[in-house]
């Protein structure tokens, strides 16, 4: 049951099932890019434990930013050659963006890359932040930090899709409510394959 669903459950079903490729009608879209033209990049899914059960801190990305602006995401952006790895990155970049440090997150796995139609190939990492965090918020790149209960994000009811067609092949979206939030785009397709990995034997 998702009520029921803990810091050590959610490692054991992320650890035991196989990891889950992102939905491929929603990657036709970008099946024409070329691998060489991809810039790295990678997010941190960070879960938070509460006394009501885990959460996920999601951040609102400002408005004025070139790619994805005003979208809900994870925090995270490109990868710099001083980063050395992947994870690097999405410690950096959460530090920079909405200022928790790496000492505060602990990382305990990695989703496969995903393509982006702004021709990125983004890594996500999952992780556990301490539930006492600070945020200090870099208003050039978010405007916006909340936590969405794990409950509602791995609830595939929850999670809406539509199909468009686009020239000469179908493009799947998805999408998430929460509140006053809507979480679709890049995010929201990490969430699907999130939820086919994780919630595999729920």
């Amino acid at each position: 049951m998702l009520s029921e669903f803990n810091k050590n459950r959610l490692i054991q079903n992320f650890q035991l099932n196989q990891p889950v490729d992102y939905h491929h009608e929603a990657l036709k879209r970008v099946s024409h890019l070329a691998k060489n033209d991809l810039r790295k990049a990678s997010v941190l899914i960070g879960f938070v434990e509460r006394s009501t059960g885990l959460n996920i801190i999601f951040t609102k990305r400002a408005h004025h930013l070139r790619h994805h602006p005003g979208q809900v995401s994870f925090p995270g952006g490109k990868f710099e050659s001083e980063d050395v790895s992947l994870s690097n990155t999405a410690l950096r970049e959460t530090y920079e963006e909405i200022g928790i440090s790496r000492e505060e997150i602990s990382i305990f796995g990695q989703m496969p890359e995903l393509v982006t139609i702004s021709k990125f190939s983004v890594t996500p990492f999952l992780a556990f932040i301490d539930e006492d965090y600070q945020i200090t918020i870099d208003k050039n790149e978010v405007d916006e930090v909340f936590e969405v209960p794990a409950s509602i994000v791995f609830d595939q009811s929850r999670l809406r899709s539509q199909q468009f067609q686009f020239s000469s092949h179908t493009h799947r979206v998805f999408g998430l409510s929460y509140k006053n939030h809507f979480i679709w785009g890049m995010t929201a397709q990490i969430i699907h394959a999130m939820q086919n990995h994780i919630m595999h034997q729920c």
